[in-house]
């Protein structure tokens, strides 16, 4: 299961810039985590200013 961002995404982009597999696109105003692209790494979560992702 994949890591997933909640509603308390800024839209900073901080998480995208980081993932290594580039599976967070925009979506609106929050940022999103492709599932099926997702390896489960972790590395978005200690790039997100405000603790908006979440581990599976």
């Amino acid at each position: 299961m994949a890591y997933t961002i909640n509603d308390e995404c800024i839209n900073c982009a901080a998480c995208a810039d980081t993932c290594p597999v580039d599976a967070i696109s925009e979506q609106g105003d929050v940022h999103v985590i492709d599932a099926a692209l997702c390896t489960d790494c972790g590395a978005c979560v200690d790039s997100c200013p405000v603790d908006a992702i979440e581990a599976p």
